[in-house]
């Protein structure tokens, strides 16, 4: 199965199934001699984790990292970084009702038309469990790059018609994880949650946003033509389960302005060079410019619902499909780790291919 591995000079490769023995990933190209920090690794994933609160999947899982390789006395070694996160609460027997039928927008159906075979059980490889194992190695990346000055934060900005009116600039980053929502306004994120619970009730799901900010990030990082940054923050971020759509700087909003007020002026300060607004999004010609990059990521409403839903099965035949197991009715506040996670990852071999092309 080709597709598990992610960068070109720190490179991570995920493994594991949503209802296997566990999930795990491997790091290569980590530079030695970095102090690393576990707690920070555990943090992160008990941000991810099911079950945190009301408003997310119930499953139980501490998501409890083992580092097998790569780390010795808290350091780096420069050699592959091994970890696994074990599974403790599956329910196989929740999925056995579809295991010959097609669960309506789900990847049932194709991966059995590619492989000729699925992995029925929380949907196999194909999960969003999958993402415990990028968090992990995206902490990894965020502490080193943290190291450098350069700080990734990520946070719900809109659940259905509920918008934080708010841009990048006023949020306080504290305020995020004030919330089970991860709003970091306190009367949006209290009608949020609202909206989640209700829609809940009701057996349904909604869509939202993660905004993504990265500050800090020094110029020149990025590869024209074809590994442009934003291009690989794109590939990054739509490779987040569920993640339907991406956007960075002004993005569709743009296309209603003129260049005279789109273009950002630059001016110089403290010897620093800077740009008067920021519509580029930090990113310019495919290469960061030292300001703020900022992102939007659209979630879509999560596929499994309480409702029964028309479908066929394994042999072409019409089937109704019962919403089973336990599932998210509304992704977003467990994706703002997964996006913070996969920001650092790129980021992070950017950095080093830029440090690369120097020597």
């Amino acid at each position: 199965m080709a597709g598990n591995s992610f960068g070109k000079l720190f490179t991570i490769s995920t493994f594991g199934e949503s209802h296997g023995k566990g999930l795990g990933v491997i790091i290569d190209g980590c530079p030695a001699g970095i102090s690393i920090n576990v707690e920070e690794i555990q943090n992160d994933l008990a941000r991810r984790r099911p079950g945190q609160s009301a408003i997310v999947t119930q499953r139980k899982e501490a998501d409890e990292v083992t580092i097998y390789s790569g780390l010795f006395e808290g350091q780096t070694t420069g050699t592959p970084i091994g970890i696994i996160i074990h599974n403790k609460d599956a329910k196989s027997k929740d999925y056995s009702h579809i295991k010959d039928s097609f669960r309506p927008s789900h990847a049932d159906y194709t991966y059995k038309a590619k492989y000729g075979l699925r992995d029925y059980r929380g949907g196999g490889r194909s999960s969003a469990r999958e993402t415990v194992a990028r968090v992990a190695a995206g902490s990894i990346a965020k502490q080193i790059l943290s190291q450098q000055g350069i700080n990734i934060i990520s946070y719900v900005s809109q659940v259905g018609d509920i918008r934080l009116n708010q841009d990048h600039t006023q949020i306080d980053p504290t305020k995020i994880d004030s919330n089970p929502v991860r709003c970091p306004d306190e009367s949006t994120a209290k009608e949020m949650e609202k909206l989640i619970r209700q829609i809940r009730k009701e057996g349904d799901t909604v869509g939202g946003v993660v905004t993504g900010l990265i500050r800090g990030c020094p110029s020149g990082l990025g590869e024209p033509v074809f590994d442009k940054l934003h291009a690989d923050l794109g590939k990054a971020m739509l490779s987040i389960n569920a993640c339907k759509g991406f956007e960075y700087g002004s993005g569709f909003r743009g296309v209603s302005m003129r260049g005279s007020q789109h273009n950002d002026a630059f001016y110089q300060e403290d010897g620093q060079v800077k740009t008067r607004s920021n519509y580029s999004g930090g990113i310019q010609g495919g290469i960061s410019n030292g300001m703020d990059i900022y992102f939007r990521c659209a979630f879509k409403p999560v596929a499994t619902i309480v409702a029964d839903q028309e479908s066929i099965n394994v042999h072409g035949k019409n089937v109704s499909v019962e919403g089973k197991g336990r599932h998210d009715p509304c992704v977003v506040p467990r994706a703002v780790p997964i996006v913070d996670a996969m920001a650092a990852l790129v980021i992070m071999d950017f950095y080093l291919r830029n440090i690369a092309s120097r020597l």
